[in-house]
């Protein structure tokens, strides 16, 4: 075990004839371990399934009573390909949807504002109006499946649209299941797709969690996110410390608007990512679930035993996929995988294989989803419950990862918490990722078919294609729409959406009332944004 003042969160650069092996956390791997290398009190520390500090799971049977939810993250072009795609999913076995939104859609703009040129529908759908959001459900019955919003500046207004969709279709808002992502803090910190000021978006964050308990009790309003900090370059370490920081940060700031900690944390829900080395995936998974639970009990006081559950969704690695000799991906996505379902993930998306060259082919998507089906019936991996539990290396690793991340969010509190520590946490995985490429470069750490084990011939597989007229077309259904509505009517309900933005009311119902009469998505976030303003980084 290192000492306090030995601990890394990033692996240090010692270059390619150093017989030690680190993980990216900077965890020394011994040669062997035994006995000695695992903490007293083993048993208490891992309580059993379904039990405190859920280090085992959050389920007593886990995945013998039922597997994780098979999501594909899918969505391109126009809602009716992505319609069409998500149909294809769901007819070969998905049993979860997970959408994916065009970079406009993310940004709170609609597809007609001059900024979005030549980005509309190419890295999700675009949805602009609910004429969209009902083409990407059409004949996808909304109270049969669970479906996953990768979106968060503009989640309130996407998550309106969707409960309209259900009105529309008989469906009533309690029976609604899914999750709208809705982090925030990660934007400013790791992919900046933010719309407002940090304080304004932490308020439509907690909006929707009041929200969504009086409402839409079964959604999980939002899906704090490692992922992305991950795909940024942090270490395993660091994406546990900031993305329960985050957590932390966001359940204080729903405190402070009056809401009672057990009254929402049960629908928090977190996202992580998943690499490669399977051991250090597995006792992260572990260490984070563990860590939750006592953060939940001890800091905030949950007596709820649901709001002290780390519940998750993850995604293999994007940032782990290699354009050269597309094909290794397939075998990195089920290490991945498998290490997520060892490591006890509620829902999971396999990335396809192509997709560090464009969109994913059916192809390419179909591998995936079967990947996650052989996991599940092939691997044994869910034929027990916590399969690496009690092993010496994995247990060691699972208090190496906690002890470290809790010295890391330590740090975030004493700066004030995750609003106030942006910078800091920014920076720290900026030195991770540049560690990361250092260690590549001088062949430190080695990436097979990348930089070691080449090969000449460029190996290049069939890849989607996004049609570009796709785009025009958005934009003529867009000006139909705008066109066809009772103009006074919208300018008064985006009128009580900016009244409502200065004032305390709740923001969701005044967005949903100003989507039923037709405003687009991006009026509504134009109508905030003339109140809150727009968020410019100073760093």
């Amino acid at each position: 075990m290192a000492t306090e003042e030995e601990r890394l969160t990033v692996a240090p650069i010692t270059g390619p004839d150093d017989p030690r092996h680190f993980t990216d956390s900077g965890i020394e791997m011994e040669a062997l371990y035994g006995p000695e290398d695992v903490r007293e009190n083993l048993p208490e520390r891992l309580g059993a399934p379904g039990e405190y500090p859920y280090t085992r799971g959050p389920h007593r049977e886990m995945y013998r009573k039922q597997v994780w939810t098979m999501r594909q993250y899918a969505g391109y072009a126009s809602a009716k390909e992505s319609n069409e795609r998500y149909r294809y999913l769901i007819g070969r076995g998905a049993t979860g949807l997970s959408m994916a939104f065009d970079l406009p859609t993310q940004l709170g703009l609609d597809s007609d504002n001059p900024r979005c040129l030549g980005e509309v529908g190419r890295t999700g759908v675009a949805i602009d109006t609910i004429d969209d959001m009902r083409t990407a459900f059409d004949q996808i019955p909304l109270d049969e499946v669970s479906t996953s919003m990768t979106i968060n500046a503009p989640a309130a207004v996407l998550l309106a649209l969707y409960e309209l969709v259900g009105e529309e279709q008989g469906v009533p808002s309690e029976k609604l299941r899914g999750t709208t992502q809705n982090d925030i803090l990660k934007e400013y910190i790791a992919r900046g797709n933010y719309i407002f000021p940090p304080e304004a978006s932490m308020r439509l964050t907690t909006d929707l969690f009041a929200y969504c308990k009086e409402n839409v009790p079964r959604w999980n309003t939002v899906s704090i996110s490692g992922y992305h900090f991950r795909e940024k370059g942090c270490s395993a370490v660091q994406e546990v410390a900031f993305t329960l920081s985050s957590g932390i940060a966001y359940v204080q700031a729903a405190i402070d608007a009056g809401l009672a900690v057990d009254d929402f944390a049960p629908r928090l829900a977190f996202f992580f990512n998943g690499h490669n080395n399977v051991f250090q995936e597995v006792a992260k998974f572990r260490a984070a679930r563990r860590m939750w639970a006592k953060i939940m009990k001890e800091r905030f006081g949950a007596e709820n035993p649901k709001s002290m559950m780390l519940r998750f969704h993850t995604q293999t690695g994007g940032v782990t996929l290699t354009a050269q000799q597309p094909v290794n991906n397939i075998v990195r996505v089920a290490l991945q995988g498998f290490a997520a379902v060892c490591g006890g993930t509620q829902s999971l998306h396999t990335n396809g294989f192509d997709e560090a060259l464009a969109l994913p082919s059916e192809t390419a998507a179909k591998t995936a989803l079967r990947t996650q089906q052989i996991l599940a019936h092939e691997s044994g991996a869910a034929d027990t419950v916590d399969p690496f539990a009690g092993s010496y290396f994995v247990e060691a690793l699972t208090d190496e990862i906690e002890s470290r991340a809790l010295e890391l969010i330590t740090k975030v509190d004493e700066l004030g918490g995750s609003v106030k520590a942006i910078e800091f946490i920014t920076g720290e995985i900026d030195e991770s990722a540049w560690g990361y490429q250092e260690r590549y470069r001088i062949e430190q750490d080695i990436v097979v078919g990348v930089n070691k084990y080449e090969e000449e011939a460029a190996e290049v597989p069939d890849l989607l294609r996004v049609d570009p007229d796709s785009e025009r077309a958005q934009l003529e259904r867009l000006k139909a729409f705008k066109e066809d509505r009772d103009h006074e009517k919208v300018e008064g309900a985006l009128k009580v959406v900016r009244e409502a933005a200065g004032g305390k009311d709740n923001l969701v119902p005044h967005i949903k009332d100003a989507l039923r009469d037709r405003a687009s998505m991006g009026e509504v976030c134009g109508a905030m944004q003339d109140v809150f303003g727009k968020y410019a980084p100073t760093f």
